[in-house]
């Protein structure tokens, strides 16, 4: 019995380390993930003289005359750049805007596949934040959004806010929004599993980056108590008597507050003393495994649940937390159950953002994306599945519906159209997307994988 057992943890092990092995076969194979190709047609060279000089001079002065025109008669009503210098690729740290790369394609790669959008990645040579905000805002008028990605904090708030408040169009931070959303719809359905109040739950967030902190933000708007919470960061638990926060308080704004609202007994300590007697922990700190260990996982309460969020490999395996205790077990990595990954979100949520011209994305739109998330699991809800995987690829236009929606009751979008007719256009667009990329593979215009 216990050789059965170790040979299943090794099993389990070496399927953990494939996609990494495999990573380093395909990345070179491909030299990238995603390139430029035609939508329009060619059918000899004298259409150049309609897409380039001299025809195109006609919809250069159309859109001079009424600026609006531009995403009726470029790109712009699909593009995407996804924004990054690099300095916190998931869990891999400050490794600079070159190695921050194939995240930025894998990313752009997401957005065309699951929602459809031209997503063009955009990696930036500086840490100032300053440059930052203004090159994206240089960089507004060819593009219908921006995904801010893989930036440390606490600057990342900093540049968000900031853009949001400058840019014309959506800005969008998918460390802290796009992981909060996913998170709320996997915490939603999981607590039904459960069967616990939202009201009365305890959660441990361990970690204090930008995801744990939107993450925070959106389950306590949702209706979970901030007192009832802890959090913690590489220092301990957050609460009052964290002085060194005090004396920082401009800098860590976001954190500060946190030691104001939560932990309402002011409890010290590090993460054993925040997780014994949570019902849940959310955790996105840092690459494990041993960073949360089974013997903490015992001191939880009944029925816990378990967030090991962290990339590439999570806090504590999943099969560790289970021993010890937890009766679901989520991590952000598509090889075990309970993905909770931000691409879940981000290619819907976007797609109906564009859809109806939307300025910005709020964290009610954010509510209902997690909503249609949670609500698509319906019958099929178990311990083992809390969320859709990225395979029922459905969802992605029923997001992109009720963000769309959302967007027009508050007054932020500037196209009109109903639940039925954005879900309709969004599958529409998406279907196209993957219809095509499964064409070129069977064409061979994408080359066939070496095994």
């Amino acid at each position: 019995m216990t050789v059965q057992k170790q040979l299943s943890v090794d099993e389990l092990l070496a399927k953990a380390k494939k996609p990494a092995a495999d990573a380093m076969v395909l990345h070179p194979f491909y030299k990238g993930k995603v390139e430029t190709a035609l939508k329009c047609c060619v059918r000899d060279f004298n259409d150049f003289a309609i897409w380039y000089t001299p025809g195109v001079a006609a919809p250069c002065r159309a859109i001079e005359a009424d600026p609006e025109k531009v995403y009726e008669y470029t790109n712009k009503w699909n593009t995407v750049i996804v924004v990054s210098d690099g300095t916190r690729v998931l869990g891999l740290g400050d490794i600079g805007p070159k190695a921050g790369l194939p995240v930025m394609e894998g990313k752009a790669l997401l957005y065309k596949y699951l929602g459809g959008v031209d997503g063009i990645a955009i990696m930036l040579d500086t840490k100032d934040p300053d440059a930052i905000i203004n090159t994206t805002l240089m960089l507004q008028p060819g593009f219908g959004g921006v995904n801010l990605e893989d930036i440390s904090q606490p600057k990342c708030f900093y540049i968000l806010d900031t853009l949001r408040e400058k840019a014309e169009i959506p800005i969008w931070h998918d460390d802290q929004q796009g992981t909060a959303t996913v998170t709320l719809a996997g915490l939603i359905n999981a607590l039904k599993v459960v069967g616990k109040d939202k009201e009365k739950v305890k959660i441990a967030f361990i970690g204090c980056g930008a995801s744990n902190v939107a993450i925070s933000r959106l389950i306590f708007n949702w209706g979970v108590i901030p007192a009832n919470c802890l959090m913690v960061d590489s220092k301990g638990i957050l609460g009052k008597h964290r002085k060194d926060l005090e004396m920082r308080k401009a800098e860590y704004v976001d954190k500060w507050k946190l030691c104001q609202s939560t932990n309402i007994e002011d409890r010290d300590g590090n993460i054993p003393d925040a997780i014994k007697g949570a019902d849940v922990v959310v955790a996105l700190s840092r690459s494990g495994p041993g960073v949360i260990l089974p013997e903490w996982i015992e001191t939880m309460a009944k029925d816990a649940i378990v967030f090991s969020c962290a990339n590439p490999v999570p806090e504590i395996w999943p099969w560790e937390a289970k021993a010890a205790g937890a009766v679901l077990v989520a991590t952000g990595r598509s090889d075990f159950d309970n993905q909770v990954n931000n691409s879940l979100g981000f290619p819907g949520i976007f797609r109906g953002t564009l859809d109806v011209r939307a300025r910005t994305i709020t964290d009610e739109m954010c509510f209902a994306a997690a909503t249609a998330l949670a609500d698509h699991v319906g019958s099929n809800l178990t311990n083992e599945h809390i969320l859709p995987t990225m395979d029922d690829w459905e969802v992605f236009p029923r997001e992109a519906a009720a963000v769309a929606v959302k967007a027009q009751e508050q007054g932020l979008a500037r196209i009109q159209r109903t639940y039925e007719e954005e879900f309709k256009n969004a599958t529409d667009i998406i279907r196209r997307s993957r219809d095509l990329t499964h064409m070129m593979m069977k064409d061979g215009f994408i080359g066939e994988a070496p095994v």
